[in-house]
């Protein structure tokens, strides 16, 4: 097998001292993904370190580990791990001649990655390289850089932030070709003045473009000038996506298939494309656009993203459904468990809205980090849940009591609701309401822990 790094080269690019010779086929940080071949990064962590666990990792089939102490294994031995990190994601930068992307938003970076990373590695076959689960902050960025094999034809990143200054670091590292923002809402808002200074915040990932790259902007978004001029002052390549008529990659028009999915006609600059999405929803609609231009300007294949959107599977956490058997039948389960904004949960509950057959259940969780305003959001979901019928709504955590007790004085909503402290509580009452037809939206911030509802009602792990 050919080493993803051979010894020469990590020598090179950390500048430690060697106690032994080793090659290595993969890298990671936490024992329990080492394989065998593996380099094992000793990181220091405010509440644990690496290097507590190197023989746990040779256990496991390290070949060599990056240490910032002497250890009774094949090292490298440097003054900082976290920094032999970053300088892998450097080096693994400067030697690839893969087209690389980036991506960020407030929403949909995680399945804008996947999905691109699809249509990329159908057309590249089998060569292109994504950033793995939501390895988008200052140690899952480079880590992903690290990982990526020499001779990729393309590379996508998922790259997050929740404080100005954050994106810039990370996308000096990236240096993307293609930048995308998917969208701009209050997510993370707590820690800025407000949705500006979250746009401005996303848009330093245009610092990082190399000459001549291009960035692609949400057309749809209320902040779309503010993203453009952002980034007109680091490239005159611009890509504008969504529904509005003036943008470069649009929707013409689109039909729900029988099958939760989305038939679309779509305009790629001078082009035209017909293609089936596998996922519903006009959020996932709007970020295909994105998908497209990003293929287009990273020279892709535009026939090939559009045949790997038609085969593209629910990501777990974000959109996943699940069919399962109950007396009488079966229920109909969205899985949305991985994370939460006002924006994402206005467009998923919409999207529950559209099911048809029984009953529809949304068992929402707290939305985090939403600072000063966070009673004014979780409040304002009465009129999406008001405006998709729904018949139950089961609310989870402290910040949803502000939801409960408005829909308990009248306001327009679901006639049914609860509200529960705890996934657990939730799970205990959801399954004493739940019977066949019936279509369960299960959704909140990651941290909510609703995913343990999904795996309870799947028999599944997520």
């Amino acid at each position: 097998m050919t080493p993803l790094w051979a010894f020469e080269e990590l020598l090179a690019a950390t500048g430690g001292t060697a106690s032994g010779h080793f090659d290595v086929t993969g890298v990671a940080f936490d024992s329990r993904e080492i394989g065998k071949g593996d380099l094992f990064l000793a990181l220091k962590g405010a509440e644990t370190d690496g290097h507590l666990f190197v023989d746990k990792a040779f256990a496991n089939g390290a070949a060599g580990a990056i240490v910032s102490q002497p250890v009774s294994h094949p090292h490298i031995l440097v003054s900082d791990t976290m920094q032999a990190l970053e300088a892998l994601g450097h080096a693994s930068r400067a030697r690839t001649k893969a087209k690389i992307i980036g991506v960020t938003g407030s929403a949909g970076k995680t399945g804008t990655k996947e999905t691109l990373f699809a249509a990329l590695d159908r057309c590249s076959r089998g060569r292109a390289h994504r950033s793995v689960k939501s390895y988008n902050n200052h140690v899952g960025v480079p880590l992903s850089l690290a990982r990526m094999p020499a001779d990729c034809d393309f590379g996508v990143f998922e790259m997050g932030m929740n404080h100005a200054g954050e994106m810039r670091a990370l996308s000096h590292i990236v240096r993307p070709e293609v930048a995308i923002i998917t969208t701009i809402a209050p997510a993370h808002i707590e820690f800025f003045r407000d949705e500006s200074g979250i746009a401005d915040a996303k848009a330093e990932i245009f610092e990082g473009l190399i000459e001549g790259g291009t960035a692609i902007l949400p057309a749809d978004n209320v902040h779309y000038p503010r993203l453009r001029a952002a980034a007109e002052q680091y490239t005159n390549r611009i890509l504008s996506f969504g529904f509005s008529p003036d943008a470069d990659v649009r929707v013409i028009d689109y039909l729900n298939t029988p099958h939760n999915g989305t038939l679309i006609n779509a305009k790629v600059c001078d082009a035209m494309l017909s293609f089936t999405l596998s996922q519903p929803g006009q959020h996932w609609i709007a970020n295909s656009m994105a998908v497209l231009a990003a293929v287009h300007a990273a020279g892709g294949d535009l026939a090939s993203a559009g045949l790997a959107m038609a085969e593209m599977g629910g990501l777990s956490g974000r959109g996943a459904r699940h069919d399962v058997v109950v007396t009488g039948g079966s229920v109909h389960v969205i899985d949305e468990s991985y994370n939460a904004n006002p924006a994402s949960m206005a467009a998923t509950i919409g999207q529950l809205g559209l099911s048809g057959g029984g009953r529809r259940i949304a068992v929402l969780g707290s939305m985090k980090e939403l600072g000063e305003k966070s009673d004014h959001y979780h409040r304002a979901l009465a009129f999406p849940l008001a405006a998709a019928k729904v018949d139950f709504a089961i609310l989870v955590g402290k910040e949803m009591e502000i939801l409960a007790e408005e829909l308990k004085a009248g306001v327009e909503g679901p006639k049914e609701f609860a509200h529960c402290a705890t996934a657990q509580e939730a799970l205990i009452l959801l399954q004493q309401y739940l019977c066949a037809s019936d279509t369960v939206l299960v959704k909140g911030s990651n941290s909510m822990g609703l995913s343990s509802i999904v795996n309870a009602l799947t028999g599944g792990s997520n």
